[in-house]
């Protein structure tokens, strides 16, 4: 589904984000949370660590699959820590971040970081745009009409059900991101160009090949290979469907602006992200994503700013006239179904 997005004159729309800039900054809000970051950075690895330590010590049992479940939520607890560092949230200088990024990415979940700051980069830059962001191009699901109609064979009999299929396919969505990490890594263009930029390549193939051989080696001398594999499918399986469920809400079945929409960079970040209320837990359970609006805004914003951000930006919103989204966290959901449903509508009626 796209929609046009343009609600003033462009003449008027220059200032709109410096003015809201200097407020956050006025209020503090983009300064570095060292000591916090250095608390969450300690929790989240340590009940990480703890829980393959735990994992060693329980051994061949059933008790494994349970944990499994458990180890699906520590690792995405880190990859939200390899998103904060990815957008230099943790600290100012480079350095440091993309070591955090790595450790984190790479070798503690087996994701390329760089190859998700690239894509994760320019999907900031246009969010929700039909030809730039990579987050809505035509995949195991479709988010247009036009991309819907171009489906074939098993992928048009998919589009065609896709809302159904949503949550089932987000199952496979760990072994979708192993798999383009390791692709990033090594593809090349026909020129002989690699198809991602990356400043650490031979570090990262490095980290990958130690999360690899850990992660596998532990549970198979732990365990039968029976339940190593259970294991693998449980963790990995959840993980996908942790992380699909952290992302979905933020933009899905909000309006996709195309080549024809002039969109100002507050009113290109604010009209196509959704915001998800609820208390500590929510902010705990998606990692502070559900403050899409403020994140989008200011991505260099330390996670524990956003909620404190919140009404600032609401409000100037509301005083500039542009539309600010917040919803309920399965609301969220139930929009985002609605536009895949409806964006396969085509395929059940033709």
């Amino acid at each position: 589904m796209t929609s046009s997005t343009s609600t003033e004159p462009a003449a008027r729309r220059g200032s709109d984000y410096a003015r809201l800039s200097r407020r956050i900054a006025e209020a503090g809000l983009l300064e570095r949370r060292p000591g916090r970051y250095a608390l969450r950075i300690a929790l989240t690895l340590g009940a990480f660590v703890a829980g393959w330590v735990v994992v060693a010590l329980v051994g061949d049992s059933w008790w494994q699959v349970p944990l499994a479940v458990v180890m699906a939520v520590a690792t995405t607890q880190v990859a939200f820590l390899g998103h904060d560092a990815g957008h230099r949230q943790m600290f100012r200088r480079r350095g440091p971040s993309e070591a955090a990024g790595l450790v984190a990415g790479n070798l503690a979940v087996g994701l390329s970081y760089g190859w998700w700051v690239d894509k994760h980069n320019r999907h900031h830059a246009n969010p929700n745009h039909t030809d730039e962001d990579p987050d809505v191009g035509a995949g195991a699901l479709v988010w247009t009409y036009e991309q819907a109609t171009a489906t074939r064979g098993l992928s048009r009999w998919m589009a065609r059900r896709q809302a159904w299929l949503f949550f089932p396919l987000l199952l496979l969505e760990g072994l979708a991101l192993h798999v383009a990490s390791v692709q990033a890594l090594v593809g090349r263009e026909p020129d002989g160009r690699w198809r991602v930029p990356m400043r650490h390549r031979a570090v990262e193939a490095l980290l990958l090949a130690a999360h690899a051989a850990g992660y596998l080696g532990l549970l198979f001398a732990v365990m039968s290979p029976a339940k190593a594999l259970l294991f693998v499918a449980v963790h990995q399986g959840l993980w996908g469907l942790y992380m699909g469920c952290s992302f979905a809400p933020n933009h899905k079945g909000m309006p996709m602006p195309t080549a024809d929409d002039e969109l100002d960079y507050l009113r290109k970040q604010v009209l196509t992200s959704r915001n998800v209320r609820g208390g500590r837990f929510v902010d705990l359970a998606l990692g502070g994503l559900n403050y899409q609006i403020e994140h989008h805004l200011f991505p260099n914003m330390p996670r524990g700013n956003l909620r404190r951000a919140r009404p600032l930006v609401m409000a100037y919103c509301a005083e500039q006239g542009v539309p600010y989204a917040e919803t309920g966290l399965f609301e969220s959901y139930r929009q985002a179904l609605a536009h895949l449903h409806d964006v396969g509508r085509p395929l059940r009626t033709a």
